[in-house]
């Protein structure tokens, strides 16, 4: 199960698994954002490789208009991935 839901403030919360099945989902919600924007992990129990690209994708074309994703709230295991994927990098983790 998972679920992607955007609070009053714009944030967009992320709850549950994102992998191959949910794409989707994410995708929707991801395509929706137009500007600089919070991703809430605090939720989210786990990231696949479908997830990361997802992610990756929009925020090369939010860079491309001057704005960018920022990931808040995440786990140990997911911080692990995105360290070993070098995501960390490439996104500000707050």
């Amino acid at each position: 199960m998972f679920e992607a839901t955007r609070t009053d403030a714009g944030r967009i919360v992320f709850r549950g698994r994102l992998d191959a099945s949910q794409a989707d989902t994410a995708r929707k919600a991801l395509d929706a954002v137009v500007e600089s924007c919070i991703i809430d992990f605090s939720g989210l129990d786990y990231i696949s490789s479908a997830g990361l690209g997802i992610l990756l994708a929009t925020q090369k074309r939010l860079n491309e208009s001057g704005h960018a994703l920022a990931i808040a709230g995440m786990n140990r295991h997911i911080r692990d991935v995105f360290h070993i994927a070098g995501f960390d990098l490439v996104f500000k983790i707050e």
